[in-house]
């Protein structure tokens, strides 16, 4: 018996998703063979940013030893009782951009960024100046990561909070659409 059908939830995300208006393009699941961990990656964007330059990266991973403690958890209580609220899987979002022309404040996006990710989504920014060519001007590109802590009892329950953190995602997107116009010539 699987406590909660992950890849069900996925396929729920996805539809949730572009409900929230998000395209979707592409979905991987992954399973390691040596120790069960699962992972599942959804590729989706704002519907406005279609053409690009902006995608957004989900994963959701599910580690099998918090899988099997929730499962037993559940088997050892009574019918319809919720476990504990210590059982996680996380879901990480990455934004990515092409390599910019005008490198933006890293301090000043952060900043702006948090306000908009608040603590229902921390964000993370960071950036990496490449050379593709000792002659060649740097190329930064940016990273910008969130990490959400899915609660399972909360899935169980049919509460995961996911439309917060999409519509913050959504904000998210759309602040680096308007920044970008001015990041590329």
């Amino acid at each position: 018996m699987a406590a909660i059908d992950m890849s069900g939830y996925v396929a729920d995300l996805k539809d949730h998703a572009a409900e929230h208006g998000f395209h979707i393009h592409d979905e991987r699941h992954f399973v390691e063979t040596y120790s069960l961990r699962q992972a599942w990656e959804v590729d989706l964007h704002p519907e406005e940013a279609c053409g690009g330059p902006l995608d957004l990266h989900l994963t959701l991973e599910a580690d099998p030893r918090t899988m099997l403690a929730l499962e037993d958890v559940l088997l050892a209580g009574a019918e319809g009782e919720l476990p504990p609220d210590e059982f996680w899987a996380q879901l990480t979002f990455t934004w990515a951009l092409p390599p910019l022309d005008n490198k933006p404040d890293l301090l000043i996006l952060a900043t702006d960024l948090a306000g908009l990710g608040g603590q229902t989504l921390p964000i993370e920014v960071s950036a990496i100046d490449s050379f593709p060519s000792v002659t060649d001007a740097a190329q930064r590109t940016l990273t910008i990561i969130a990490r959400f802590d899915l609660s399972l009892r909360a899935l169980l329950n049919g509460e995961d909070g996911m439309c917060v953190v999409l519509d913050r995602c959504n904000e998210i997107c759309r602040d680096l659409l308007v920044r970008a116009d001015t990041w590329y010539d």
